[in-house]
């Protein structure tokens, strides 16, 4: 039976394996506790080797119910990458065969479960269902139908897939580990669970997460997730090219862009100033300057795609709120090579749930930037906490148990 004395998210990434375990007391969540590790055997959100996998899940979560004092059975976990398929659903059901009817919850549940069974497929298994809008007759965009009348409902339902063997994988390698998945999210989704607030639900909000080797594009319409790409880009690009350029390994490579990486114009660097890297067992003076124009060409190019994407979904001008995510922004002038090139304000993404806030506040864990290392996880136990998805329309599911299901019934006559 599940222990709803606490939520414990794990974010599995092709960099880092990072999760939360909040303790809830009275309903709310009362502490949380955190903890990291490098990633192995996943790539571009696809696990390439299980038993790696299997090894650092089951090392991360030792270690947080050490810290935590917690008997971790279940986890909620992310899923993403290559694996995401997205797609839209259309259904429409009859309400009357003369005149109108009023709309009850039994249609809402008739007209999502008929949309979820058209955007079925064998092969894929559905993360997410997000009502994009209703239409009853001719009148579209309908948020919330409930209680109207019309002749015909119709439902637009955005579907956030996954391929079925990658979900079975996934599955597999966390109950090698002794735990058991209880809910799965589109890692996106998760994360801008946790960035945005109240903003959210006027005009077009973007969240852009560049992981290590892909980056997620969120498009979000008045709340409501309305498009997501996924870029096969991330912040590995600009190692591999300071790799290829210095003749160095990747770990060292890594390390002087972290170190040394400017994003801008590398002409604003001094001409004599160098930077010493080992290399061979010989220490090698190298001009800072052109390790900034390696890097600063590639972070170009990739900020040029990110623009170019954005520009096929909405007008630069409709957008309200532009927010990035990621290990990879916090390279000096990033931020600040997008935002010139988008020709929209970009903020760094940070914790804006308040409740979530207060407690992480004054822990060190998280301190600085330490906290992008967890946005998803955090962001999965909002959703857990709060039991629905931000945005999303309602989906009705139909109620279980036989009393709820005769009131039901009693209030569908009374309103005819």
């Amino acid at each position: 039976m599940f222990n709803n004395n606490y939520i414990c998210a794990l974010d599995i990434g092709s960099s880092k394996i990072a999760a939360c375990v909040a303790r809830i007391k009275r309903g709310r969540i009362n502490n949380i506790f955190f903890d990291s590790l490098p990633a192995k055997g996943i790539k571009e959100g696809i696990i390439v080797d299980s038993i790696d996998l299997v090894s650092s899940v089951t090392k991360l979560l030792k270690n947080l119910k050490n810290k935590s004092g917690i008997n971790i059975k279940f986890v909620y976990t992310n899923i993403s990458g290559k694996n995401i398929i997205t797609k839209h659903s259309h259904a429409t059901v009859p309400l009357a065969e003369r005149g109108n009817k009023i709309i009850t919850v039994l249609d809402l549940e008739k007209v999502n479960e008929q949309a979820r069974i058209l955007g079925s497929n064998l092969e894929e298994e559905i993360i997410h269902r997000i009502p994009s809008g209703y239409t009853i007759d001719t009148n579209s965009n309908i948020l919330n139908p409930l209680g109207l009348y019309s002749h015909k409902l119709q439902l637009d339902l955005y579907l956030i897939c996954a391929t079925l063997s990658s979900v079975q994988s996934l599955s597999r390698a966390i109950n090698q580990s002794g735990y058991e998945i209880k809910g799965l999210f589109f890692s996106g989704l998760a994360t801008g669970k946790v960035v945005f607030n109240k903003e959210l639900k006027e005009g077009f909000n973007l969240l852009c997460d560049i992981g290590c080797d892909i980056t997620e594009l969120l498009v979000f319409k008045d709340g409501l997730l309305c498009d997501i790409e996924i870029l096969p880009f991330g912040g590995n690009d600009l190692t591999l090219q300071i790799q290829n350029a210095l003749q160095v390994p990747f770990d060292l490579a890594e390390d002087i862009k972290r170190s040394y990486g400017i994003i801008g114009d590398p002409m604003e660097i001094e001409e004599d100033r160098e930077i010493l890297v080992k290399k061979d067992s010989i220490y090698k003076n190298i001009k800072q300057r052109f390790v900034a124009e390696v890097i600063n060409s590639k972070a170009k190019s990739i900020c040029s795609i990110i623009k170019d994407t954005i520009e096929k979904k909405v007008q630069r001008y409709e957008v309200n709120k532009f927010i990035v995510a990621g290990r990879s922004i916090l390279l000096e002038g990033f931020i600040e090579t997008l935002e010139s090139l988008l020709q929209v304000p970009v903020k760094l993404g940070r914790i804006m749930n308040p409740e979530i806030l207060s407690l992480t506040k004054e822990d060190s864990t998280v301190s600085g930037h330490k906290y992008l290392t967890y946005l998803t996880a955090l962001g999965m136990i909002c959703e857990v906490q709060e039991e629905s998805t931000q945005g999303t329309l309602p989906t009705h599911k139909p109620a279980k148990n036989f009393i709820l299901k005769t009131i039901n019934r009693f209030k569908e006559v009374y309103q005819e």
